[in-house]
């Protein structure tokens, strides 16, 4: 089982409905978020993870999809 939180303008939030697929182009995510700041939002991500490096779409109810990066860090 996988499992992750988002961490920003000041709240920890858990990642829901989290799930993961292998594929030809890397690793597919996809999860749900609520956040509370700086607004009240419910947010949807689909991502491919390849190597260190995240790419991929968010949306936030009915506002347009917007593209997303990031890359892994290490604690």
């Amino acid at each position: 089982m996988v499992t992750g939180t988002a961490n920003g303008a000041g709240e920890a939030v858990a990642l829901t409905d989290l799930v993961t697929e292998d594929t030809p182009d890397g690793q597919h995510a996809a999860w749900r978020q609520q956040i509370t700041r700086p607004l009240r939002l419910n947010l949807e991500y689909d991502v491919t993870i390849t190597g260190d490096t995240l790419t991929g779409e968010s949306r936030a109810g009915r506002l347009p999809r917007t593209r997303v990066t990031g890359r892994r860090i290490t604690a």
